[in-house]
């Protein structure tokens, strides 16, 4: 199922090698790749480093946002153009969240392993562009089928996007900001999530016929062609290369701090749990938002456009939500914010279940506010410790968004038989599932997590991870003792 048998690189083959600064790692931004197995320097960027590339990669999550956005409205066009019922329109989720199944753990995966970022930010655009161009022609012959495969092959390249751009926020930059980096970089996806709807009802649907899509294929040729330039900055952007080994090299060099032994794959169970955790929260986001605006419909009796504006307000609160986040982490530890915000979750989508009118829509909106830090932060959290592993685990994690291809379609099928009400019950199940997964953090993983908190690789000096080292004077992993490997030969600087 996995493309490429070559594993990861073992830890002693790193720690054999030369060690490049992060001075170094800024001079080689423009190598068009790079080989997972050596040390770039990377990991230890400071934060002024590390802000042109992330700014970067940052647009890409606000053109991920739009389309998400754009998705949940769409959903609600087609079922009033086509005449179709919420269940089947749920298919629309299901190729695109079903596109998160099929790349991140096998092709995705492979490239991001094998070529490097910045060569995966480029097919991933290019497979986004071949998407988009493809509703021209589903629009013009007014094929559902059509739309669920331009939809599959837009989510396609936007996995492909997201198994490149969350692991490198999350790893380029100091590692005691890695949660906040990616909250940040994720709240303007969330701007591009409020923009869609609004632009959808005020601007292209505003003045079409209830059965005309005309205005979907203009709406994605604009898209296609923006997003092929896109590609074409990425090719001659500075970006730098996190490699595996970066991640194995300091995994080790934190080891002091965070407890961590290098494993295997197999036996990274907080790994699994956080890929468990995601695919089911992801699912009853996806659940929650496909019927939004249906939901206000039966529960306010208002119109359409005026659903869409309820939920413009929600993706708003949900922006708002993902930047209060990034805050609070600045202060408080990342695994108390998640555990904070899934408790909201869990209170206000019970609360929209038995509240009708305004109030319900309320609930729902508040639902969306608590939403806002769960995925990044199950993300960040999920590969802390993975060293060697990253990118294959980070693979894992976003095709748990594929999660979003299954619940919607059953959050359907229970409105369509009883009511949109009763149905946030799937998005419920789902919710919990994802809760138990901050308890499990903050019961077991308390230590390792909160040593990557505390550490000071890329804060001080010009040479990142070296400098850093020498100062807070650790010892090396429990694995080279094990392994009879010596420190002085090895690791430099303790």
């Amino acid at each position: 199922m996995f493309f490429g048998k070559k594993k990861e690189p073992e830890v002693a083959e790193v720690l054999d090698q030369p060690r490049p600064s992060n001075v170094e790692a800024m001079k080689q931004v423009h190598r068009k790749s790079v080989s997972n197995g050596g040390l770039t320097g990377a990991s230890a960027l400071t934060v002024r480093q590390s802000i042109l590339p992330i700014t970067l990669v940052t647009i890409l999550f606000f053109l991920w946002g739009f389309a998400y956005g754009l998705l949940d409205v769409l959903n609600a066009k087609f079922q009033n153009s086509l005449n179709i019922r919420a269940a089947k329109a749920g298919g629309l989720q299901g190729a695109y969240f079903g596109a998160y199944l099929v790349g991140p753990p096998t092709w995705a995966g492979w490239v991001v392993r094998k070529f490097g970022y910045r060569w995966t930010f480029i097919i991933g655009l290019t497979v986004y562009g071949i998407g988009a161009l493809m509703f021209w022609p589903s629009a013009v012959y007014r094929s559902f089928g059509g739309f669920c495969g331009s939809l599959f092959i837009v989510g396609s390249g936007l996995s492909t996007l997201e198994t490149s751009a969350n692991p490198f926020i999350a790893t380029c930059g100091p590692p005691r900001l890695s949660e906040v980096r990616l909250e940040l970089a994720q709240s303007f996806q969330a701007i591009g999530s409020v923009m869609a709807p609004l632009l959808a009802s005020r601007v292209f649907f505003k003045h079409t016929e209830p059965r005309d899509l005309s205005s979907v294929q203009w709406t994605y040729l604009g898209i296609a062609a923006f997003v092929f330039l896109l590609a074409i900055v990425f090719y001659f952007a500075p970006i730098p290369e996190v490699t595996d080994a970066d991640m194995a090299l300091q995994a080790e060099q934190t080891a002091g701090l965070t407890g961590y032994v290098d494993k295997p794959l197999k036996k990274q169970f907080k790994l699994f749990f956080g890929v468990a955790a995601q695919f089911c929260y992801v699912g009853a986001q996806v659940g929650v938002a496909s019927q939004f605006i249906k939901y206000s419909v039966e529960s306010a009796g208002i119109s359409d456009a005026a659903g869409s504006d309820r939920y413009a307000l929600g993706q708003g609160l949900f922006a708002i939500g993902r930047f209060a986040a990034a805050g609070l982490m600045m202060y408080m530890k990342p695994r108390w914010v998640l555990m904070a915000f899934m408790t909201g979750v869990m209170i206000f989508i019970a609360a929209a279940m038995g509240v009708e009118g305004e109030g319900g829509v309320a609930m729902l909106c508040l639902v969306l506010f608590f939403e806002s830090c769960v995925f990044p932060t199950i993300f960040t959290l999920s590969i802390r410790g993975l060293g060697r592993h990253t990118k294959r685990g980070s693979s894992w994690i976003v095709a748990a968004v594929s999660g979003g291809a299954l619940f919607p379609s059953l959050t359907g099928l229970v409105a369509d038989r009883k009511s949109y009400h009763i149905a946030m019950c799937v998005p419920l199940v789902g919710f919990f599932v994802a809760f138990t997964f901050p308890i499990y953090l903050n019961t077991v993983c308390a230590q390792e997590l909160d040593g990557f908190r505390e550490s000071t690789i890329g804060y001080h000096g010009e040479d990142g991870a070296n400098d850093a080292l020498a100062r807070e004077g650790r010892s090396p992993s429990l694995v080279h003792e094990e392994e009879g490997i010596s420190p002085n030969e090895h690791v430099v600087a303790y």
